[in-house]
């Protein structure tokens, strides 16, 4: 999660959905990591382009992005979101 101080969308995202997201089969899929927006990506992630506002989830496998929701949509649909992205992101079945 791409956040930054004074985002209204990132609070609404922490009132709404932090406190149980790591309860959820989506958080325990895509553990929450949190980084500052203007801060140097860490090293060993690939972005597929830098992430330009908050809050931006970005989805990553082995260091590499493969899905991200940009911007809160509110609960409703960042759940639905967020499971379509793990499900696109999941190898396929032997």
């Amino acid at each position: 999660m791409f956040e930054q101080p004074g985002c209204i969308y990132c609070a609404r995202w922490n009132a709404e959905i932090a406190p149980e997201y790591p309860l959820t089969d989506e958080g325990r899929a895509a553990p929450l990591r949190r980084l500052q927006l203007r801060a140097p990506l860490p090293e060993g992630l690939t972005l597929d382009r830098p992430a330009t506002f908050t809050p931006t989830f970005v989805l990553v496998a082995d260091g590499a992005e493969t899905g991200r929701i940009e911007g809160y949509p509110g609960e409703d649909f960042f759940w639905p979101l967020l499971s379509a992205l793990i499900r696109e992101a999941e190898p396929p079945p032997d």
